[in-house]
């Protein structure tokens, strides 16, 4: 009899790699995996069930719940249409006429979900309850929760049941230390529920000895390497040189990943008038891609900056091969940045893009050690011109760092960490 994996995730599932991985070797190895995530109502051909492979299902729960969708409709239609709006007006005054006790209640309750945080609290409440029914219903045999904002839906799913059932907290971030949460509540909500959980994973040994000394054990270390590139494939290529408007023989130097806070994109732009050469490219969108693109207005850098939407997790190698170079210059805005090994950093390396890179431990390591790049200061444009400029300058150096970093992904690849990360769970609920 085969095993059940119930796995929750904070997103949509659409750009998520280290999940796809992880439920991708899950199912391969025998486990049925039933990943619960959010639909996103913006993406009408996102679909609400998908079946990847004979194991791997995923349902994404609808993100609002039905009145507040309608009301946010009939909201949004008012304001398109004026004389629907006046349609409605009239027949609210007739009703709250006819009565007025159940509708005036209603009309106050509407404002206020509309214009207050009790419209956000009330989605992401309904939504984390709709998650544990999912949860609960599905019984699995191991419940996996990705990051502290699915975590208390694992645990309730898990352990609030007559035979609880074993609980993953694979942590992807630092939960007490990183951008956007910066309220004492989600160090106090994750000193509570880890003592529930039976396993964790972090990323990198850093974060590993970080949640040591801040909860007394050592968790499971699962590196965020990327799939191994097959041979027949890694000369595909996506000309971005065409879509971009890029002459031919103009040098790439590419940014791909989220479009946010503390990950030194404004000081890569700054930079680049320093460079001797290239177009500085960046895949991927995110909350301040609207004001990175009003600051390539205003420093005239448009024919040296270009922006991509992003693209599919497994289409992305195709964009990676395009560039001369590749940026991962995070700035230590919190631990969770300084301690990063982020998977973008891989990616390239599986492309044999070298890179300018921030000088953390974890990031460091890899690059000097390995010979992938250069380490720079990414707070200081200056530093990250200059980095930019060395491998521009250095053409022996640089296709070295290109052979090396080819090589470099035969050790820093899913096919290898992947036997660590079900090791875990064949300790946990062995298949037989």
């Amino acid at each position: 009899m085969s095993k059940k994996v119930g796995m929750f995730v904070w997103n949509h599932f659409t750009n998520d790699a280290r999940v796809l991985r992880e439920c991708t070797a899950l199912s391969e190895a025998g486990y049925d995996v039933e990943l619960i995530c959010i639909h996103d109502p913006k993406d009408p051909n996102l679909p609400r069930f998908e079946q990847r492979n004979d194991r791997f299902k995923i349902y994404r729960l609808r993100r609002y719940p039905v009145l507040l969708e309608l009301i946010q409709k009939a909201y949004r239609l008012s304001i398109q249409n004026k004389l629907f709006g006046a349609l409605c007006l009239v027949f609210w005054i007739i009703l709250a006429y006819l009565a007025p006790m159940i509708v005036i209640p209603l009309t106050i309750f509407a404002v206020i979900l509309l214009k207050t945080k009790l419209n956000v609290i009330w989605v992401r409440g309904s939504l984390i309850l709709r998650m544990i029914l999912k949860g609960y219903r599905g019984n699995y045999d191991i419940y996996h929760s990705n990051d502290l904002n699915t975590l208390p839906q694992g645990y309730i799913s898990a352990k609030w049941r007559f035979k609880p059932k074993k609980l993953i907290y694979d942590s992807h971030e630092v939960q007490t230390s990183r951008t956007g949460y910066n309220s004492p509540i989600h160090g106090k909500m994750e000193a509570f529920l880890i003592k529930k959980i039976d396993e964790m994973i972090v990323e990198n040994n850093t974060r590993a000895k970080y949640n040591e000394d801040l909860y007394g054990f050592y968790p499971h270390v699962v590196h965020n390497y990327p799939f191994k590139q097959q041979t027949s494939n890694n000369e595909e290529k996506v000309d971005l040189h065409e879509i971009l408007g890029i002459p031919k023989n103009e040098k790439i130097l590419l940014y791909q990943g989220g479009i946010q806070t503390g990950r030194g994109l404004d000081k890569l732009i700054k930079a680049v008038p320093h460079f001797k050469e290239g177009t500085l490219v960046l895949i991927g969108d995110g909350k301040i891609k609207k004001e990175l693109q009003n600051m390539v207005k205003e420093m005239n850098l448009e024919e040296k900056v270009k922006f991509h939407p992003k693209v599919p997790v497994g289409d992305l190698p195709k964009y990676t091969r395009n560039g001369y170079l590749g940026f991962q210059v995070l700035n230590n805005v919190c631990f969770n940045h300084y301690s990063a090994s982020s998977n973008k950093l891989f990616e390239y390396m599986m492309a044999g893009v070298p890179v300018v890179a921030c000088s953390f431990p974890e990031i460091q390591r890899v690059v000097e050690g390995d010979g992938t790049g250069v380490s720079v200061d990414s707070h200081d444009p200056i530093s990250i011109a200059n980095g930019v400029n060395w491998l521009l300058e250095h053409q022996v150096q640089y296709e070295e760092m290109k052979e090396k970093s080819v090589k470099a992904s035969k050790k820093y690849n899913w096919d290898l960490e992947k036997d660590i990360f079900l090791d875990l769970y064949y300790r946990n609920v062995p298949l037989t």
